[in-house]
């Protein structure tokens, strides 16, 4: 058997000389030291056995018992244990929607409801079946909004999670599209393929959705905040995370994202959308409809290189909606936004300035020293925010916060 062939050390050797490139570590100088693993220190060549039971125990260093109050567009959500019992089903779990795809029809069913249930949240007519993550939402809805408008300039509001922005700039640098940040909508966009906006925005301020003409306007928003805010429907695209919809923190992902726009706009849409028919026999069937990907079509017509989706993460995010059911879901945006809104009026009382006028469930505090601030809180066992700069925190809470919580970060500070 041939199927995996170790390198010797003189093809290493000509595979660095034709990248000019020293050696293997050189590969990683970009990545800073501190940021790098060590060694595991095993002197001596060790049994499986005994390997596992060092890791183990190297395992049991990492403190994972804190109360946590980050935000900054990743959440501590309950998460209800059916969620993973269903989707880690073999039927599930393993399957990718084969390029014959009418034969998934348990997929495609989860995809079609996935997209009815993002729609109702933002009021859009059309939501394709996930993307990525948030951030590459925010950059293919721009991309699509320049395919639409012929233009090549974009207006990007600076209270998009920083994150979004950096992607962004990555799409359309590639794209050559110019990027106009901005901190008020000007008064003339109609040069602008697009105004984008985050509602609540990174700092979890909530506003009026812009009024805009002569251009089109996506609307980035936090789908938990849909379950008490009006949806936008103002927008013509609505893109955001579904982290917040059962699926964990997870160091960071993987999470999914979505993309919803008004109906005039469908054939512009990215990524897969399922739609539902019936069969020879009349009965409910579903398919991949609006294939617009480069594997369906010619690439140069293809709206985007997203040959696939978040498939598993949207059956989380739809078992979370299910399961919650429309009052679940209210109630536990309710209970984030009320343990929020009790901790700030707790730190103001304490004389700590609170930068919101109106949030969600995030919100901006000031104080004199942030690193100090933080420190205290974590030596107590409490995460207490997102660091901004030297005296500003970005603190979130969620339903998983209790009373109890919010008294020690308050006697801990």
């Amino acid at each position: 058997m041939k199927n995996f062939l170790v390198h010797t050390e003189e093809v290493k050797r000509e595979m660095l000389k034709s990248i000019d490139v020293a050696n293997i570590e050189d590969l990683f100088t970009h990545i800073p030291q501190h940021a790098r693993m060590g060694k595991l220190g095993f002197e001596n060549p060790l049994s499986e056995m005994e390997v596992q039971k060092r890791i183990k125990s190297l395992s049991k260093k990492n403190n994972t018992d804190y109360t946590t109050f980050l935000g900054a567009g990743v959440y501590n959500k309950f998460i209800p244990a059916c969620i993973s019992q269903v989707a880690n089903r073999f039927e599930f779990l393993t399957a990718y929607t084969p390029y014959q795809p009418e034969i998934s029809q348990g997929t495609l069913q989860v995809m079609y409801e996935f997209q009815t249930m993002i729609c109702r949240l933002t009021g859009m007519d059309v939501s394709n079946a996930t993307v990525y993550d948030g951030a590459t939402a925010c950059a293919e809805a721009i991309l699509m909004a320049v395919r639409i408008s012929k233009k090549d300039k974009v207006l990007v509001s600076e209270k998009l999670n920083p994150e979004y922005i950096n992607v962004i700039k990555t799409y359309c640098w590639a794209g050559n599209i110019e990027i106009h940040m901005f901190s008020e909508v000007p008064a003339d966009t109609s040069d602008y393929a697009c105004v984008m906006v985050q509602n609540p925005d990174f700092y979890g301020e909530l506003t009026e959705t812009p009024a805009v003409s002569n251009t089109l306007l996506i609307v980035c928003t936090n789908v938990s905040a849909l379950a008490l805010i009006e949806p936008p429907r103002e927008a013509d695209i609505v893109v955001g995370d579904i982290q917040t919809l059962g699926l964990s923190m997870s160091f960071g992902g993987p999470h999914a994202g979505f993309i919803a726009c008004k109906e005039k706009y469908l054939r512009q849409i990215p990524g897969r959308l399922a739609g539902r028919t019936v069969d020879a026999d009349g009965n409910p069937a579903y398919c991949l409809t609006i294939q617009t990907r480069e594997q369906h079509i010619k690439r140069e017509k293809a709206t985007s290189n997203i040959c696939s989706n978040q498939a598993l993460m949207g059956l989380c995010a739809t078992l979370y909606l299910t399961l919650m059911g429309e009052k679940g879901f209210r109630q536990a945006s309710y209970l984030s936004a009320k343990i929020a809104h009790k901790l700030s009026d707790k730190l103001a009382q304490r004389g700590i300035k609170i930068l919101n006028k109106n949030f969600f469930n995030e919100f901006v505090i000031e104080v004199e020293d942030a690193d100090k601030f933080l420190s205290n809180l974590k030596s107590n066992g409490i995460i207490g925010g997102l660091k901004l700069n030297h005296n500003k925190i970005l603190v979130a809470a969620t339903e998983m916060n209790t009373e109890e919580d919010i008294e020690n970060y308050i006697k801990n500070i």
